[in-house]
Parts: C-alpha cells; structure tokens; sequence
C-alpha cells in the first residue's frame, strides 16, 4: 500500500476573519506569527466559547446585552 504524500504548498482552510494567518514555531519553541496576538484573541473571545465563563453574569462577551 503506498503512503500519501504531504503537500507542504497547500494552505490549510482557515475562517475568512484570519485569512493570510502564518504561524511558525522557530528553533527556540517560540512562536512566530504574521498576526498580532491581540487579533487572534479578539477573534477567539468573538467566536469560541469558553465553557468556564458560561454561567457568569457579568461576563459581556459571553452574555451580550440583547
């Protein structure tokens, strides 16, 4: 059975908000990215819910005023 190979030019599919996101890990296990840090958590805390902060009232990003 052969293996598959890895395309390492094919983009991975990302949402159309981070569309260009590179992210690298360098020799010293940082992380490098085209983005700023503070884009990808203000994206993330938009779209992601953060099963801890549920149940909180007086958290707004997850309970918006309606």
């Amino acid at each position: 059975m052969a293996k598959k190979k890895k395309n390492d030019a094919q983009k991975p599919k990302v949402n159309k908000d981070l569309d260009g996101l590179n992210i690298n890990i360098n020799s010293f296990g940082e992380i490098k990215s085209n983005l700023s840090i503070d884009a990808i958590n203000a994206f993330l805390d938009k779209n992601v819910d953060d099963k801890k902060l549920r149940d909180r009232s007086d958290d707004e990003t997850q309970h918006p005023s309606k």
